[in-house]
Formats: C-alpha cells, sequence, structure tokens
C-alpha cells in the first residue's frame, strides 16, 4: 500500500510555515505525514528530508507546495528528481504546477515524462535568467565606469595626517605598515590612500 507524505520547507526559523500545511491538511495529508525543514534551500542535505528519503517506498506519493519548496536550484532539483521518480520509483505531486504531477497521464504520455520535459525547461530558462543578469550587471559596471561612478562600498576619506605620514614613507623613514598604524588602519587601505593621493596629484 502506497503513503502520501508532504515536504514542507522555509528558508529560516522565523518564517510562517502554516500556508504549505494547510494546503497539505486540504488535501488530506497529517501532520504525521509531514516533514518540515527551515532552512537554505542551497543543497539537499537537510535534517528532515533526508529522513523523508529513508523512509520513501516505491509507489509512495510525495506532495510539496511549489517546486522552489524543494530547492533552490533546478540542475540540483532535476538531479533529486530523477532519483525520487526514478531509484525510488515515487510519485511527486507539486501542488501550484499542475504540469509537475508524475501520476497524470496525457494522451498516453506518462506524467514523469512531462515533468522531466518541464523541468528542463524551467532550468533553461533559469540559466538565460541568470546569464541576463550577470549581463546586465556588467554592462552596468562599465556605463557607471564610464561616467566615473564609483561602484562598491564608498571609499574612506583620506585622512588629514596622512599627507606627513605620505612623507615618511616616501623617505623611508617609516614602513607603510608603520603608517597604517599611527592612522588606526590596515596597510592594505593605506596603501590604496598612497595610490588614489599620487593619482590625483600626477603633475
Amino acid at each position: 500500500m502506497s503513503n502520501k507524505y508532504a515536504y514542507i520547507r522555509v528558508s529560516s526559523k522565523d518564517q510562517n510555515i502554516d500556508r504549505q500545511v494547510d494546503a497539505m491538511e486540504k488535501i488530506g495529508i497529517s501532520r504525521k505525514q509531514m516533514y518540515i525543514d527551515k532552512q537554505s534551500g542551497m543543497d539537499f542535505q537537510r535534517k528532515n528530508y533526508q529522513r523523508l528519503i529513508k523512509n520513501l517506498k516505491a509507489g509512495d506519493e510525495l506532495y510539496v507546495k511549489s517546486i522552489d519548496r524543494l530547492g533552490r536550484n533546478y540542475d540540483d532539483i532535476i538531479e533529486q528528481w530523477t532519483y525520487l521518480t526514478k531509484v525510488k520509483d515515487i510519485n511527486i505531486i507539486v501542488l501550484d504546477f499542475p504540469l509537475l504531477d508524475t501520476r497524470n497521464q496525457i494522451d498516453g504520455v506518462t506524467g514523469k515524462f512531462i515533468a522531466d520535459i518541464v523541468l528542463q525547461l524551467l532550468s533553461y530558462i533559469a540559466q538565460i535568467e541568470r546569464e541576463n543578469i550577470h549581463q546586465r550587471q556588467a554592462e552596468g559596471i562599465k556605463l557607471a565606469k564610464q561616467k566615473g561612478i564609483h561602484l562598491g562600498r564608498p571609499r574612506l576619506p583620506i585622512p588629514e595626517d596622512f599627507y606627513s605620514l605620505y612623507l615618511l614613507c616616501k623617505q623611508h623613514k617609516i614602513s607603510k605598515r608603520e603608517g597604517a598604524r599611527r592612522l588606526n588602519t590596515n596597510p592594505t587601505t593605506f596603501n590604496n590612500w598612497i595610490k588614489r593621493y599620487e593619482a590625483q596629484n600626477i603633475e
């Protein structure tokens, strides 16, 4: 006899699971059949998810509210989906996405086959979107640099005492490390101030 289980996940302990729990209860899944994790979907090394996997038997049904409750990365989701449907031989039902229901059969085409195609398509779309985001970021950075806009953290202003210490460094009377110590900063910041000062004062 097959069993029905639900997997519920939120990304942090302070997030609410009520909406997901309510959806599962409405289709007849009790609390005892729900496995809940409150952590990132970055990977599948989650305590209760792993407990769920161990309990699943061939023919069982696994319900999730939406595909992102299963995980965040579509490549990882596809790998896990394949393991669950092919190796564990269970059915997966995504409540918010009817095409991701491996029990269905449409015109002789099995739900597992349809779900595989849909997941591959979603993975492709996600990849294209990531590439578009990276391209937009690169174009934005290039345009900002052309306009002389500084990106990243705001630059620390060069302190008033810097110049005298800068001259001592140039005269090899103190080290850059000592100059940084006297200004209560680190050598990297002190060296950046030197570069900025020299760039601004090139004759």
